[in-house]
């Protein structure tokens, strides 16, 4: 039970797809200025990269080496034109909102990334909570930021005044700054950085170090 937890729980938390291994930010950046169609992008990706998990573990054992990754992007986009037709017909505003970032999915490093390095090399129960898992933890950052980006943005969550703005007769101005992408960047950025002077053991060790005999500067001399 211990493994499958920590299965589940490690994406989410101590090795987020997002704030850790810097995976998935073009949905990050694109689709999070309002919360509501963010929390379906999350959905979105959760189903797909948790499904591919499952059926590509399911066949790992008969797909020839060769051609592996056509079969893996096979399956994936076909559970992405699954939830896009879904979407199509059940939520059609939202849809034409999130526009060709939910066929991007099929190409998401996430998605990707687990198919290869994980349901590949394991059994499709296992596979499965590790998609999961990812999935939470993409959707954890995105909701995050959409809920920054629209409260401050526009006062609002999920359409609601929580900020009351001077146009509807209240006392907030909203920030313009926070409806565009660049905004994400900060966020996530001051988001890395939170989570990283919480949890020091997820700073990168320096992969150039400068040797203790080396002079501090070059001085240059003029004949």
């Amino acid at each position: 039970m211990s493994k499958f937890k920590e299965i589940l729980l490690t994406p989410i938390f101590k090795d987020n797809p997002i704030a850790l291994q810097i995976l998935g930010i073009c949905s990050a950046l694109a689709v999070t200025s309002k919360l509501y169609p963010t929390l379906i992008m999350c959905v979105a990706l959760t189903i797909t990269v948790s499904l591919s998990n499952f059926f590509i573990s399911l066949i790992r054992n008969i797909i020839p080496t060769n051609i592996r990754i056509i079969v893996q992007m096979t399956i994936i986009s076909s559970l992405v034109i699954l939830v896009d037709q879904f979407l199509k017909a059940y939520d059609y505003e939202t849809s034409k909102t999130l526009s060709v970032f939910v066929g991007l999915i099929i190409t998401n490093c996430i998605v990707m990334g687990r198919a290869e390095a994980f349901a590949m090399q394991n059994t499709p129960g296992v596979s499965f909570l590790d998609g999961l898992g990812n999935g939470l933890g993409y959707s954890l950052i995105l909701i995050v930021v959409g809920a920054i980006r629209e409260l401050l943005g526009s006062g609002q969550l999920l359409g609601i005044d929580f900020l009351t703005t001077t146009q509807n007769g209240g006392w907030y101005v909203g920030n313009n700054f926070f409806l565009l992408a660049p905004s994400s960047f900060l966020i996530i950025g001051l988001f890395i950085w939170a989570l990283r002077s919480w949890k020091t053991e997820q700073v990168e060790e320096k992969e150039f170090l400068m040797s203790k005999n080396a002079p501090k500067e070059v001085e240059t001399h003029h004949a």
